[in-house]
């Protein structure tokens, strides 16, 4: 028997639909305010990182320049351990009210890359805001390898294997898999030395425990002026403006590149619209004079990129990475 709803559930039911679609919009309608008023409060502006490094110089030349344009302030919350694994975490478990935003760079699409037990999925849990600059590597030796440019260590690589050791600041990092995408690409044997910190890795090869080095060059820059270093190339995919006298990897090695790029994400749950009005006022950030020169300074140029090209970034940097993982057989955990 086919049952046919009484005209008073037939009432009930449209009563229903009506209230839920009054729901539904009076929640859009607050969602569309939420936005329009945003901020309203402080924001947390997270860095994972210690105080006094790149990401954390970086992230509070930002926040200051979005403390003036928002009239709210941004609180740095330097949230460092377990190479940034943990104040990426807070982000991706925030609510979804802009108000906890994070600075990541290009080692977390790394540790994504080659960790399958981090708490998060870099990719899917959050969603990019906009890539706040690029920062390329230089690729230096010291004064006991008989190279001066890539193509010149390249073949002394070649007909001198295993005389060549790379440093790193640790195993599984991006200046470790800057040295093993290099190796694997210029088809040449290099060792892999890690210690702990960018700058011990520079005493070795200062002292000749190492030979050849993947790093700022602002890191070694009173190296190179003192002529105990010398910086081969860097790893950007073209000349930058902040050091154009020196050629690029890719100019020998085409398709090379490597950039410790700095960012800024959010929760996956976030609202476009929210996380467009966020890019809105930090691609206008870096394009203030004082925040570009200082940003210049520590050998950093401003990016801006949209919220949409951004996070494609995250996900085609993750794939790079574990592809080199996998055709190089690294051992990374």
């Amino acid at each position: 028997m086919r049952y046919f709803p009484s005209a008073a559930a037939r009432r009930a039911a449209a009563g229903c639909l009506c209230a839920g679609a009054l729901l539904a919009s009076a929640a859009q309608a607050a969602r569309t305010e939420a936005v329009a008023g945003y901020p309203s409060k402080p924001v947390r502006f997270i860095v994972p990182f210690v105080a006094g490094a790149g990401t954390d110089t970086t992230g509070r030349v930002v926040a200051a320049k979005l403390s003036e344009l928002w009239g709210q302030q941004v609180v740095v919350d330097n949230r460092a351990g377990a190479t940034g694994v943990i104040g990426v975490d807070l982000t991706a478990k925030a609510p979804p009210d802009g108000y906890t935003i994070c600075l990541i760079s290009g080692s977390q699409t790394v540790y994504s890359a080659v960790n399958s037990k981090l708490p998060y999925d870099l990719a899917k849990d959050l969603k990019g805001i906009t890539q706040m600059t690029t920062l390329p590597y230089a690729v230096y030796v010291n004064n006991a390898v008989p190279a001066t440019s890539i193509r010149e260590m390249i073949a002394y690589a070649k007909t001198n294997p295993g005389k060549l050791n790379f440093s790193s600041s640790g195993t599984g990092g991006l200046q470790h898999l800057a040295g093993e995408l290099f190796a694997h690409m210029a088809n040449v044997k290099m060792t892999h030395v890690p210690f702990k910190g960018a700058g011990a890795g520079i005493l070795a090869i200062l002292s000749g425990e190492v030979q050849v080095g993947f790093s700022t060059l602002l890191g070694v820059k009173p190296h190179v002026a003192s002529g105990r270093l010398r910086v081969l190339a860097i790893t950007a995919g073209k000349r930058t403006p902040t050091a154009p006298e020196y050629p690029t990897v890719a100019e020998t090695v085409p398709g090379y590149e490597v950039d410790q790029w700095y960012g800024l994400v959010i929760t996956a749950e976030a609202p476009p619209a929210l996380v467009n009005k966020i890019n809105a006022s930090v691609v206008a950030a870096l394009k203030s004079p004082d925040v570009i020169a200082r940003l210049g300074a520590d050998g950093s140029t401003p990016v801006g990129s949209s919220a949409e090209a951004f996070s494609n970034h995250i996900k085609s940097e993750i794939l790079k990475w574990r592809k080199l993982a996998k055709e190089a057989n690294l051992a990374l955990q």
